[in-house]
């Protein structure tokens, strides 16, 4: 870390310590006992996506699936989609990094985080018996198990980082002007040099004052490479989110004896030294990996979600953050995403007529003109571009 940047830290760490923290919450009802990351191809699916949503969707219609045979517009081919115009976004881009609305419902999940953590932070003062909503290793969502927290065990909420605790705005903002596949090595270099276009997620600086001042542990659980854990301190720091400390309250790809992308043997490895009373993430996998069991299709992973065993940990032990931009929500057909007995058919629908193709004219070959072949384009750079200075 360079003198400038160190300095930075310090101030921003020193006006962080000053800010003070949350003076009381409405306390909510008891909960009482409520309570594998999967791959696809190469790529974490909590993790940003180079190919923005738009031209995915465009190349997922060029083969609808669910869609009867005799139902489906007959089409030439596979069409590429155009590139999108320089400058455009997204619209899940829109929708997470730009509008009042996305703010508003992480405020209101970091608001209701609050409530529960200051009422089970005076549950452990007194002496109170709290649960751990942790699965354990031998649990199903049909039989959740929860961990059982140790007589001497500090409580602790767990939080992924991106989309979660920071916005990712540096690397979305250069993404949304780009397409094509997920390059692993192109996120390497954000994780490593991004540290200050990034953003806290609304309302998490003040949920994590009160968990501190209530004596609860804050711990990230994170699928960025432990490689970079000391940009992602950086980052998390420079936030406003430190302290962070490495395998002590930030926990990353190949900190378990797995390696992989699955975060419950990270989870179990943070049970036991902390009672974890809550969990907040942006995707199903934040909560426990078998949301991600192969197999699994959209439908089942929804219907789990709203189980009589399940709902009622969201909210009550379970924090759940908005991500229309990538991840584990964003796949399935018609037939997965809209049931076929709640289908409707437009009754003032008028039928198409065929129009008959016109005889094509003849033409008279014209040799085309010599162009010479333009020199090829260099590839362009990562530039991650840094939010504006905050007041």
């Amino acid at each position: 870390m360079t003198k400038g940047r160190f300095a930075l830290l310090m101030l921003l760490v020193g006006s962080t310590a000053n800010s003070g923290c949350v003076a009381a919450a409405v306390p909510v009802l008891a909960a009482g006992a409520i309570g594998k990351k999967q791959i696809f191809g190469k790529k974490d699916e909590d993790l940003p996506s180079a190919t923005p949503p738009a031209v995915a969707a465009a190349n997922a219609q060029s083969a609808p699936g669910g869609i009867p045979a005799a139902d489906a517009i007959p089409s030439a081919g596979p069409v590429t989609p155009p590139a999108p115009p320089p400058g455009s976004v997204p619209p899940g881009m829109q929708y997470l990094y730009g509008s009042g609305e996305a703010s508003a419902v992480s405020i209101q999940a970091y608001l209701t985080l609050t409530d529960f953590l200051v009422a089970r932070g005076g549950d452990f003062a007194v002496g109170h018996p709290v649960s751990s909503v942790v699965l354990a290793p031998d649990a199903t969502l049909d039989a959740p198990k929860f961990l059982k927290c140790g007589p001497r065990q500090r409580p602790a909420v767990v939080l992924d980082i991106d989309e979660t605790a920071l916005l990712n705005l540096g690397y979305e903002a250069d993404d949304s002007q780009r397409s094509g596949t997920y390059d692993q090595k192109r996120w390497d270099r954000w994780e490593a040099s991004g540290v200050t276009a990034v953003d806290p997620v609304p309302g998490v600086l003040d949920a994590l004052r009160a968990a501190r001042a209530s004596g609860i542990e804050v711990v990230f659980n994170s699928n960025r490479a432990s490689a970079n854990a000391s940009a992602t301190i950086d980052a998390l720091t420079l936030a406003g989110l430190g302290p962070v400390v490495h395998l002590q309250n930030l926990w990353l790809k190949g900190d378990d004896a797995t390696g992989g992308s699955g975060k419950d043997a990270r989870r179990w490895a943070i049970s036991g030294k902390y009672c974890v009373i809550a969990m907040v993430g942006d995707q199903l996998g934040d909560f426990t990996d078998l949301f991600n069991a192969a197999g699994m299709t959209p439908a089942q992973r929804r219907a789990q979600t709203n189980s009589p065993k399940l709902r009622m940990l969201w909210g009550h032990g379970w924090f759940v953050l908005p991500n229309p931009v990538y991840g584990t929500a964003l796949k399935g057909d018609i037939d997965d995403v809209f049931p076929k007995d709640r289908r409707w058919t437009d009754p003032g629908a008028q039928p198409v007529m065929a129009v008959p193709a016109a005889a094509p004219a003849p033409t008279v070959p014209v040799p085309a003109p010599a162009v010479p072949t333009p020199a090829p384009t260099p590839a362009r750079p990562d530039l991650w571009r840094r939010p504006p200075p905050r007041p």
